[in-house]
């Protein structure tokens, strides 16, 4: 079966449209989610542009603050202070990657933790693995989220997770192995070192490609019956488009769609529950739920 992340993605938005009207009906403060974008990365765009459009569909406020690729590291700290202090934005993103001139990790540091959104901060990240309230990182959150909408069974599975990055990798394996569902999981994170990751992959019963390698994951890693959740989304030339390109994720989907109970499609699965998920971090963050 495949995974829809963009029906799942649009319920969500729907059911927090719902929830943004009765806050409107009931006189309080509509849920507010800026974002800071640095520089002209046509992917960032999309991105940015697409979390614009879902903060209107949901009925939220947004703000889009663009800032040049030549911004010092002090003036874009600065920016998101003022950020932090502004009571009107409840919670806000900025967008990676960054120039490299800018530390992305100093960025992160420098957001409030009670405005991370993106579940990033080093506070939140200490409170998810902690299994206390906090905002989750939005892929991790939004594959959690496409799990248990289409009730896939985790407890006592096998899952590996194959790239540990801090965004998806390593938050991914955490809340997998959480007593909880989805969770309860026992888990393997595998990565560029990783030994016999062909056999590790075709003895789990879920697995979750976030290594940023194009179809990576073929048809001979994967067991018949698994659960396949492809995170990875990278461009590459296609003669035949009209834009030039073509996205491609982490897993070969023509092939290992034959074996899987269940995949996720890219563009359309994993993609769409990010930004659902910052959309409900913001809520969150509007209900003041977690600090």
């Amino acid at each position: 079966m495949i995974l829809d992340g963009k029906k799942i993605s649009l319920e969500i938005q729907d059911e927090i449209a719902a929830e943004v009207l009765k806050i409107k009906s009931s006189g309080k403060k509509i849920p507010h989610l800026a974002a800071i974008l640095v520089g002209n990365d046509g992917a960032s765009e999309t991105y940015v542009g697409a979390k614009v459009k879902a903060c209107e569909k949901a009925g939220f406020h947004s703000s889009l603050f663009r800032m040049p690729a030549a911004i010092t590291e002090n003036e874009l700290l600065n920016k998101i202070i003022e950020l932090n202090n502004d009571p009107n934005i409840d919670g806000f993103i900025v967008q990676l990657p960054l120039p490299s001139h800018i530390s992305s990790q100093k960025v992160i540091e420098t957001i409030s933790p009670e405005k991370d959104v993106d579940g990033f901060h080093p506070v939140n990240v200490g409170r998810m693995v902690l299994n206390l309230p906090s905002y989750l990182p939005a892929t991790p959150f939004g594959i959690i989220q496409l799990m248990k909408r289409y009730n896939i069974e985790t407890t006592g599975k096998s899952c590996v997770v194959i790239g540990r990055s801090q965004i998806v990798g390593t938050p991914m394996s955490i809340l997998l192995a959480r007593n909880s569902y989805p969770g309860n999981c026992t888990v393997t994170l595998a990565h560029s070192k990783t030994k016999n990751l062909n056999e590790i992959c075709k003895s789990s019963d879920i697995i979750i490609a976030a290594l940023g390698k194009p179809e990576f994951l073929n048809a001979n890693m994967v067991k018949d019956g698994a659960v396949v959740i492809d995170v990875g989304i990278t461009r590459v030339p296609a003669q035949n488009s009209k834009s030039g390109f073509k996205l491609l994720g982490d897993v070969k989907f023509d092939e290992v769609v034959e074996k899987c109970s269940f995949i996720t499609p890219v563009p359309g699965g994993v993609g769409p529950m990010t930004i659902a998920s910052l959309l409900m971090n913001t809520l969150k963050a509007n209900r003041k739920e977690i600090y």
